[in-house]
């Protein structure tokens, strides 16, 4: 992106820590006026810098602190298993994010749910009869050491 600088990279470290602050707090805190930090965050937008915005959710409050990595593997590498178990996946309420990876698996699946016997209910309901799935692999979060959503960005 031409015209990114120092300012933009502070607006947006901003922004990611909390973007329910208003454009003048925003403004305040980088020495700007309110119109160039408004100005600023809609070409953000419009370049496609900033994608959207959302509300992060406490897995605790929701009975979603359960955290299950589920290694995948599928039967066949052909395209037809793997877009149709892509498109299966993502139906999946309790799947929060799917990789496909190299390596010995195909894909990773981050799991959110209340306890072990929901993720058991999880595995023999919805995941394992998904069609082409050759084998799974699961680990346990034991303890979250680092999560964030935010990227840093430089210049």
């Amino acid at each position: 992106m031409a015209n990114f600088d120092e300012t933009d990279i502070k607006l947006l470290a901003l922004l990611q820590n909390d973007c329910k602050k208003t454009t003048k707090e925003y403004a305040l805190h980088l020495n700007l006026s309110v119109t160039a930090v408004y100005e600023r965050i809609k070409r953000l937008e419009r370049t496609g810098i900033i994608t959207k915005y959302v509300a992060l959710v406490d897995k605790k409050t929701v009975k979603r602190s359960f955290i299950v990595l589920c290694h995948i593997k599928l039967i066949q590498h052909s395209k037809e298993f793997l877009m149709q178990f892509e498109k299966e996946v993502q139906k999946l309420k309790e799947v929060g994010e799917c990789y496909h990876v190299s390596g010995d698996y195909d894909y990773i699946l981050k799991v959110y749910v209340e306890n072990m016997e929901a993720f058991r209910d999880f595995m023999v309901t919805k995941l394992t009869v998904l069609n082409h799935i050759g084998s799974t692999q699961s680990s346990f979060v034991i303890n979250e050491v680092k999560h964030t959503t935010a990227i840093e960005v430089g210049v």
